[in-house]
């Protein structure tokens, strides 16, 4: 009897949740969204499913070939301009741009989507360079576009979507990477609780490994050698060329099993903008939901020794 209500429980919190989450705004096609990074991935797959809904979508892309690619394969009501989230004067040129074409109407959504993957390795193995690459892409410009933009958005009681990672939540990786992501989560947090009484909503998008520009293999196995190659011979010696082979496996095994179905990525970012009831937090892939989310919740020492299963081990190990 008991096991049979909690089955009926089970079932009508499945079912308020779907009907929660199937309820889409009406009246999308007058409202503006400002996307970046559109070049390619995730910002160029997301600025072509919301042309099509109607919506009117202004695409920063870094490259004129980018922008023209772009324009090719989209209607008329897309516009497209060239962004380099790490450039102060870029960020406010684009800003007044976007504030030039949307008026009084606001804007209703702001998609900061534009990401780097170039920090990957042990963290001794990098300089303040290598980490600022990362940084400055992923995480300061992210801050420095919607600080420009929050005017707009707080007059349109939009909404403001940040890409974060599941490696965000759980740093698997040395390098500027996780570093950077794991910023967009303690940003996106306290953003979202001041302007909620603004009415805007901010939602993160905690993708897994998805197959992608940024997600090559080979580019990330020359970047290592690189580093590797040009380390001083003590930090060499002291972590042993095992430790580089084991750790090049370790890179082509977290990388060379990305999720062919990168549509779950602007999926997410497309009910976030258009959802009557946004989610917080949307963690597209299985390698997300059932592995850097659940074991970020685990006690620090049950973490650290899964994570140690596989890590390399290094040759000098009492320094």
């Amino acid at each position: 009897m008991w096991l049979l209500l909690l089955l009926v429980v089970f079932a009508l919190m499945f079912l308020y949740r779907w009907y929660r989450q199937s309820l889409i705004l009406e009246n999308l096609t007058g409202k503006y969204v400002f996307i970046t990074g559109c070049d390619t991935g995730f910002g160029n797959l997301l600025a072509k499913q919301l042309d099509k809904r109607g919506m009117k979508v202004l695409a920063a892309c870094l490259t004129d070939h980018g922008a023209k690619d772009l324009k090719k394969e989209t209607s008329s009501r897309l516009q497209t301009m060239i962004l380099d989230v790490t450039n102060s004067k870029s960020v406010s040129s684009a800003a007044e741009s976007v504030s030039s074409i949307v008026g009084d109407s606001g804007l209703w959504g702001l998609v900061n989507n534009a990401g780097t993957f170039n920090c990957i390795g042990p963290n001794e193995w990098h300089k303040k360079e290598d980490f600022l690459k990362d940084l400055n892409v992923n995480l300061v410009g992210m801050v420095d576009m919607t600080l420009h933009l929050l005017p707009l958005i707080r007059k349109a009681r939009g909404r403001i979507v940040n890409v974060s990672s599941g490696l965000g939540r759980l740093a698997a990786l040395g390098g500027g990477y996780c570093m950077s992501k794991s910023g967009v989560e303690t940003f996106s947090d306290s953003l979202r609780r001041e302007v909620r009484d603004f009415g805007v909503k901010v939602s993160i998008i905690e993708p897994g490994c998805f197959q992608t520009p940024l997600i090559s293999v080979d580019v990330h196995e020359n970047n290592l050698k690189r580093i590797w190659e040009n380390l001083p011979t003590g930090v060499k010696d002291s972590y042993g060329q095992q430790y580089y082979d084991q750790y090049v496996k370790y890179l082509k095994a977290l990388l060379g099993t990305a999720n062919p179905k990168t549509f779950l990525v602007p999926n997410s970012m497309e009910h976030a903008l258009t959802a009557v009831y946004p989610w917080t937090r949307y963690s597209p892939g299985l390698d997300s939901k059932l592995l850097c989310i659940p074991v970020s919740y685990l006690p620090t020492v049950f973490s650290d020794y899964w994570l140690r299963l596989f890590a390399p081990k290094p040759a000098d190990k009492e320094c």
